[in-house]
């Protein structure tokens, strides 16, 4: 992201913030000089002469004076309620590609920017704010949302951190990390983004994720046995099919005129319809990610953010049989993949993101659900599971969808 900054015009990084400190100070621009600061006056002193701030403590990004915009670009979970309330609190437009805390506290963040009348978004570069892009433009041609989805190339619920370590190597990723991407987690947590964005349901827990070889929406999920005017879009993917790294979004219209139209023009959107899909073949990550800076900085506009509250979480699944006592370490663990699911308020599930750390109270079959109720609350991240339950009863409150 800092690399980015330096290559955009009309943004500038003042402030980086890691808990490794050491990358934090990596980061090189050849115009100024860098420092590492250790309060807010001193931070303020950095940055009003000139020059680039570093430091440890995500609250003195949070507090830094003249700043307009935070960037969360970690996977943070216990602190981040702190720190992006901090940056609220203080005047910052907020742009999140910490998809965790995004999913996990989404409505508690966006209860907050509302008081405090700053932007909150999702970043610009992954797929969440790639698909409601889309989604605006089908929109913008009169076409009725009907489904948001991802393409993925690949998936193995079961692998570790271990098996994936080759791959892994060859992408420069933390094998965690790695595997929460094969795993499915990582795609159930930006779909979740995306279904609390937009208002979506799923089709099946988990989603479908048909195997195809091309971009046939239309066969993949029988759509129009499935979907009519009136019904809430849903959010799912596709496996197998190219291009890898791509989205889509599918629209209706019944409109005779748009239909004509659609069919007629040089392009393979689905005819003859009355659905019809966009596709992207790429998302850029960082590349894309000053566009939301920019725009959320100058208008502050929310371009995703949960204002649908938490209609979908991400649950633990067993990847494995787990004995009593077992501890979880999160996405891309040994123990779980996440599967997306619509909010169960009877069974509550334990969300994949506030796992790490998590001590099972009994033995968990594979590929079972896995429950608040079956871990001990106490070793659970206090900071995370305030904010997460703030984030829950925010969802069931009056007058959410504020704007």
């Amino acid at each position: 992201m800092f690399h980015q900054s330096l290559l955009t015009e009309n943004v500038r990084c003042d402030v980086v913030c890691d808990s490794n400190i050491e990358r934090a100070l990596a980061c090189n621009d050849s115009t100024r000089a860098a420092k590492l600061v250790t309060s807010v006056g001193e931070l303020a002193d950095v940055v009003r002469t000139g020059r680039l701030a570093i430091c440890e403590d995500a609250t003195l990004a949070a507090a830094a004076p003249s700043i307009d915009v935070l960037f969360d670009a970690s996977t943070a979970i216990d602190a981040a309620p702190q720190f992006i309330t901090m940056a609220m609190a203080t005047g910052k437009h907020v742009v999140l590609m910490n998809a965790e805390a995004d999913t996990l506290f989404g409505p508690f963040f966006w209860r907050e920017a509302q008081r405090y009348e700053v932007g909150y978004t999702s970043a610009d570069g992954d797929q969440p704010v790639v698909l409601a892009r889309l989604v605006e433009e089908l929109r913008f041609y009169g076409l009725t949302f009907v489904m948001a989805g991802n393409i993925k190339g690949f998936l193995d619920r079961y692998t570790d951190p271990i098996k994936i370590q080759p791959e892994a190597a060859k992408r420069y990723l933390d094998p965690q990390q790695c595997a929460s991407y094969t795993d499915g987690t990582k795609l159930a947590v930006e779909m979740s983004i995306v279904a609390n964005g937009l208002g979506c349901n799923l089709l099946r827990k988990g989603m479908i994720g048909p195997r195809v070889a091309e971009i046939d929406l239309l066969a993949a999920f029988d759509l129009a046995g499935r979907w009519g005017p009136g019904k809430p879009p849903v959010v799912d993917y596709i496996l197998g099919a190219k291009p890898k790294g791509g989205i889509f979004v599918v629209g209706y219209t019944d409109d005779a005129y748009q239909r004509r139209m659609l069919n007629w023009f040089p392009s393979d959107l689905g005819q003859p319809g009355p659905f019809y899909f966009l596709t992207r073949p790429y998302h850029l990550v960082h590349m894309e990610t000053m566009r939301t800076v920019i725009e959320v900085g100058r208008t502050g506009r929310s371009i995703l953010a949960p204002r649908y509250g938490m209609r979908t979480e991400v649950i633990c699944y067993a990847k494995q049989e787990l004995r009593a006592a077992t501890i979880l370490t999160g996405p891309g663990g040994f123990e779980c993949y996440g599967l997306i699911e619509e909010r169960d308020r009877s069974t509550p599930g334990l969300p994949i993101c506030l796992s790490s750390g998590a001590k099972l109270n009994r033995a968990i079959q594979k590929d079972s659900r896995i429950e608040f109720r079956d871990v001990d609350e106490g070793l659970l991240p206090r900071q995370a599971l305030k904010a997460y339950r703030e984030a829950l009863a925010v969802t069931s409150s009056t007058g959410f969808l504020a704007e």
